[in-house]
C-alpha cells in the first residue's frame, strides 16, 4: 500500500489510522485482536488510541485501549515492529491530579501508557485537550525529557484551533523545544468549519502531518442512520441526531451518488473524500469486524474524480 509522509515525524503511513477507541467498549478482546489482525493484513500500520480510551464504558476506568493493544503485541511476535502506536495524555481519568499536560502528569502518565501498551518507545503522543492551565513551555519541555530519554519518538497535539497551535509552535522555535509535528483534528465531510481555514493553512505552511478524528461523523456518513429510528443500530447511535440537518441529508445523498458510480459504500465514499483533501495526511477510522477493515482497504485505493469532489464539496458546504 502506497504510504504518506507524517508531517515532519520521519514516519511514512498508509492512508488510513486505526482508531482504537473501540476497544474495551463496542468490540471485547477477541475481536479487537481479529480487527487488527485483518488491518495489518491488509497492508494499514498505524494504530491511534489514548490513555483514557474506554473511561466512559460501564465498568472502565480508563487504560482498557491500550491494554488491549498491549496484549495484542505480546501475542504477535514481530508485529511491533510493522505498526506505529500513537497515544495520547491530557484527558481526564477522573482522579486527582490524572488530567492535564503539566510536567508532573506527562512524565508520570507515559510510563502508565508504555506499561500497558508493553512497549518502550512511543511512535507518536498526543496532548490530547488543551491546558489552559499549563504553559507551553512546561509541557513541551516535559515532550523533550521524553524525546531525550527514547521513550517517545515525536510529539502531535490535538483538538487545538490555529490560534492554539500557531501559539504553541512560535513558543517551540522561541524556546528551542519541541515542536508539535502531527495535528489531530475533528474533520469529516459534514464537520468541515473546524479544520478548513486557518487550521488548515497553518498545518500546510508549518509543515505539519494531520490525522483526522471523527472521519465517518460517528457513523452518520455510513449513511446507516437515516431517521431517529436507526439510532438503535450500535451503542453509538444515540450521538447522532444533530446530523439529521438538511445538510446532514443533502451529504448523504451526494454519498449515495458518487458511491452508486464507483459501485463503493457511503463510508468508502466519505474516507476517500478526506484522503483526497489538501492537507489531510490520514483520516482515523475504527472497524468492529474484519469486513469494516475490507472496506477500508477498498477506500484507500478508491479515486474520486474531480466531478464527485465537486459534488461532495458543493453538498457539504457549510
Amino acid at each position: 500500500m502506497k504510504t504518506r509522509v507524517l508531517g515532519q515525524t520521519g514516519m511514512e503511513i498508509a492512508p488510513i489510522v486505526f482508531g482504537g477507541n473501540v476497544f474495551g467498549w463496542t468490540i471485547d478482546e477477541a475481536a479487537s485482536f481479529d480487527v487488527l489482525d485483518a488491518f495489518v493484513d491488509h497492508g494499514f500500520d498505524a494504530i491511534d488510541t489514548a490513555d483514557v480510551y474506554s473511561a466512559w464504558a460501564p465498568g472502565n476506568t480508563g487504560g482498557e485501549s491500550e491494554t488491549i493493544i498491549g496484549r495484542w503485541l505480546r501475542a504477535r511476535p514481530g508485529m511491533r515492529g510493522k505498526v506505529k502506536i500513537f497515544t495520547k495524555v491530557g484527558s481526564d481519568l477522573g482522579a486527582p491530579g490524572k488530567k492535564g499536560l503539566s510536567r508532573r502528569w506527562i512524565i508520570e502518565a507515559v510510563e502508565d501508557s508504555l506499561t500497558r501498551l508493553g512497549i518502550e518507545r512511543i511512535d507518536l503522543y498526543f496532548s490530547h485537550w488543551p491546558d489552559p492551565a499549563t504553559p507551553y513551555e512546561e509541557t513541551l519541555g516535559a515532550y523533550a525529557t521524553l524525546l531525550e530519554q527514547g521513550k517517545i519518538r515525536s510529539v502531535g497535539a490535538s483538538n487545538l484551533d490555529a490560534a492554539q497551535l500557531g501559539e504553541a509552535l512560535h513558543v517551540a522555535e522561541r524556546t528551542g523545544l519541541p515542536r508539535y509535528q502531527v495535528l489531530q483534528p475533528e474533520y469529516n465531510l459534514y464537520d468541515r468549519a473546524g479544520f478548513e481555514g486557518a487550521l488548515r493553512d497553518l498545518c500546510l505552511r508549518e509543515g505539519l502531518g494531520v490525522v483526522t478524528y471523527y472521519s465517518l461523523a460517528s457513523g452518520f456518513l455510513t449513511g446507516k442512520y437515516r431517521t431517529e429510528n436507526d439510532f438503535g443500530q450500535s451503542r453509538r447511535g444515540e450521538g447522532i441526531g444533530k446530523y439529521l440537518t438538511p445538510r446532514g441529508m443533502r451529504c448523504l445523498a451526494a454519498l449515495d451518488e458518487v458511491a452508486g458510480r464507483h459501485q463503493a459504500t457511503d463510508a468508502e465514499v466519505a474516507l476517500a473524500w478526506l484522503i483526497a483533501k489538501e492537507g489531510v495526511t490520514a483520516p482515523i477510522a475504527s472497524a468492529t469486524k474484519r469486513a469494516h477493515v475490507e472496506s477500508f482497504a477498498r477506500a484507500a485505493t478508491l479515486g474520486l474524480g474531480a466531478e464527485d469532489l465537486a459534488l461532495l464539496d458543493e453538498a457539504s458546504r457549510p
